[in-house]
């Protein structure tokens, strides 16, 4: 008899524990569920607690809740992420610098961590290192245009080129990326800075896709006449039939 009562007691915990953990993988989906998951077993709850309390009015809270979250997942950049934003909101500026970037240096595409270390490589005047953030966010499909507008004003316009020397450094040795860089770069990319960046890179030995860059070309145009005449200028031994015919 009690032998059959610790199996079947057993078998219940093993039952609640499968409930447990499937009720916090839901979490994901349905964040409103959070609550509801046993505190011992929150995982991805745990995310959407912090998240819910990094928006509320309480900032000892959020900062509680995401220490709970790193110690139970210290690697994950975004769970350091959250922390940083939760240090921030508390007035722990200088725990927030570290923490971000710490996080930064362990989540290279983690978006929001890379924008975090863009402002603050910004705000340390390091454009090439805000600017190697701004690559990891660029290449990001997920990345609104908007932000990249944005933020590629702060990074690759005004007098400091580093953040343009930074971005050719980029394109000329990473080829595969060379076709995002033409057909997003002439979209969001300040238009001069783009054009520098296309001209010093082709002065550099690249190549570029002559139908993409003939592309570029015409929407470069379409927002600054003189930057895309400057990049037509210095592919047209490269690319002839690419650079727009005067007319």
């Amino acid at each position: 008899m009690i032998g059959r009562i610790i199996w079947w007691t057993a078998l219940a915990a093993a039952a609640l524990l499968t409930a447990g953990l499937q009720l916090d993988f839901r979490t994901r989906s349905t964040p409103d569920l959070a609550p509801r998951v046993p505190e011992i077993l929150r995982n991805y709850a745990q995310v959407r607690i912090t998240q819910s309390a990094l928006a509320g009015d309480d900032p000892e809270k959020a900062l509680a809740e995401a220490k709970r979250l790193v110690e139970r997942r210290p690697l994950p950049a975004e769970y350091l992420a959250l922390l940083a934003a939760s240090q921030a909101k508390a007035g722990q500026d200088a725990a927030a610098g570290r923490t971000i970037q710490i996080a930064g240096q362990r989540g290279w595409r983690e978006p929001v961590t890379q924008e975090a270390v863009l402002r603050i490589a910004l705000a340390a005047g390091d454009r090439g290192e805000a600017a190697r953030r701004y690559v990891a966010l660029f290449l990001r499909n997920q990345t609104p245009d908007a932000l990249l507008e944005q933020l590629g004003t702060l990074v690759l316009a005004g007098p400091d080129d580093a953040g343009r020397k930074a971005m050719v450094t980029v394109v000329v040795g990473a080829e595969r990326w060379r076709t995002t860089f033409l057909r997003r770069g002439a979209r969001v990319m300040p238009p001069a800075a783009f054009s520098d960046i296309a001209v010093a890179s082709i002065r550099a030995g690249v190549s570029f896709d002559c139908k993409t860059l003939g592309l570029s070309l015409k929407e470069l145009a379409r927002r600054d006449a003189a930057a895309a005449q400057g990049l037509a200028l210095a592919a047209s031994a490269q690319c002839p039939d690419a650079v727009p015919k005067a007319p």
